[in-house]
């Protein structure tokens, strides 16, 4: 059985001002750099066969934080990026309907198949993440590792586990460095901890914004 332990990175510039990111980057605040600390603190000691984050920026410091103190390598991969959001990156969330009304509507609709213009959908992204854990389960065999990525990212699991449709409503947060936990054997995904933000007890500010 391998065992995967997911943590969405710290809050960021992007987060507090709603803009989407997608597979664009905004630093970390002063805020996502204490989480990501916390985070650190609270994995110094545990043991994990390998340290995989997205290779984008605030995916990656947050995982160089947890690398600074238990010693282990980051393995960068863009297979772990948050979904392309395409013409979205970068708007506030609250203009999208006026700058891109279009393409707006369709995107509020949830449908899987939907490409955001210059994106991806939600069939790609979940086909890339998923794909990709499954590659780790078997390269990583009876082991333990940890993951540093996105709120996409990891409700695509969430979902694909679970048999829940990728066009259902959300009502599951993964907020900032919320760790999440799953198992997998035998081609059979489990679902362990979702959200668990003890390390956070204290750290002010916690971000509601889980969609990037």
């Amino acid at each position: 059985m391998t065992h995967f332990v997911l943590v969405r990175h710290g809050e960021t510039l992007w987060n507090t001002e709603s803009k989407i990111q997608g597979q664009l980057d905004s630093p970390l605040t002063k805020t996502g750099l204490a989480q990501a600390e916390s985070l650190a603190v609270h994995f110094k000691s545990q043991d994990f066969a390998a340290l995989y984050s997205s290779d984008l920026g605030r995916a990656y410091e947050t995982a160089r934080c947890i690398s600074e103190k238990n010693g282990l390598p980051i393995f960068a991969d863009p297979r772990l990026r948050e979904r392309n959001f395409g013409i979205f990156q970068g708007a506030l969330k609250k203009n999208l309907a006026i700058q891109f009304p279009e393409a707006s509507r369709y995107y509020h609709t949830h449908d899987p198949d939907y490409v955001i213009p210059e994106g991806e959908s939600l069939k790609q992204l979940s086909q890339r993440c998923v794909n990709f854990f499954e590659e780790l389960a078997q390269k990583h065999l009876g082991e333990r590792i940890l993951v540093v990525a996105h709120n996409g990212v990891f409700v695509s699991l969430f979902k694909h586990t679970l048999g829940i449709p990728l066009d259902a409503p959300r009502r599951f947060l993964s907020l900032n460095t919320s760790v999440h936990v799953f198992s997998y054997q035998d081609g059979i995904w489990m679902l362990e901890v979702w959200g668990d933000l003890s390390h956070l007890r204290c750290i002010g500010s916690l971000d509601d914004d889980s969609s990037d």
